[in-house]
């Protein structure tokens, strides 16, 4: 994991690398590595890996909005936070997909809050699984995974590559997937959020409509719920 600060004040470069080290000794982690720049324009000229991104929005040159953008072209997968003291610009930063939107001056507890949200989901988009059948072992990542079918003794692994023929049981990938992302739905299907298309009290569609699962009514209501606070922690 890398971690990206842009800012033009430096007092709140180094408030915000203090929260973060905090934050991952609080955790008892090893405090990945924090680079920080004072110009959109640095910070987009720089080649590394953006995976948690703290954006100022006014700033000398080229604002956040542009370069949050930009940011987001080269990788939807980057976790970006608006760190600003203007609201009148959440409606802009959320057209390409904040992460969640902090107002100046950082209230230590509320960010502590969103920087667990931002480390769970970046383990969630980064986990990769083995995936065992008969013919070898396959290592993909766990967004990847469409859904979990099982019918009989057969368990397939419906993915955005193809599917797989897995030789563990339904209560092993249940066991392994992380749980704010998957969720079994019918003893016979477990999906992912992510690949969700719509569903009603009955299925789930996923992957634009190309797959269905079962819902069963007693399930209803918790998976709407786990469902939507995955939505709300990938806003």
């Amino acid at each position: 994991m890398r971690i990206v600060i842009c800012d033009d004040d430096i007092l709140v470069i180094r408030q915000i690398e203090c929260l973060i080290k905090t934050f991952f000794e609080i955790k008892s982690i090893k405090c990945p590595e924090i680079i920080s720049f004072s110009s959109g324009e640095s910070l987009l000229a720089d080649k590394g890996a953006k995976d948690i991104i703290f954006l100022d929005i006014e700033m000398p040159g080229i604002n956040g909005i542009y370069v949050g953008k930009e940011l987001k072209k080269a990788n939807d997968r980057s976790i970006i936070f608006i760190v600003t003291s203007y609201p009148e610009y959440l409606d802009e930063a959320m057209r390409f997909h904040v992460f969640r939107y902090l107002s100046k001056p950082l209230e230590k507890q509320r960010f502590f809050r969103n920087m667990k949200d931002a480390v769970d989901l970046y383990n969630t988009i980064t986990v990769k699984v083995p995936i065992e059948t008969r013919q070898g072992i396959h290592t993909l990542l766990a967004s990847s995974i469409i859904m979990i079918e099982a019918q009989g003794r057969n368990v397939t692994l419906h993915t955005t590559l193809h599917d797989f023929e897995s030789v563990h049981n339904m209560q092993y990938w249940l066991d392994l997937l992380p749980k704010n992302c998957f969720f079994q739905t019918h003893r016979s299907f477990i999906v992912n959020f992510e690949h969700i298309s719509d569903f009603d009290h009955s299925l789930v569609h996923l992957a634009d409509n190309r797959f269905q699962a079962y819902l069963t009514k007693r399930k209803y209501t918790a998976f709407k719920d786990a469902y939507l606070l995955y939505l709300e922690s990938t806003r």
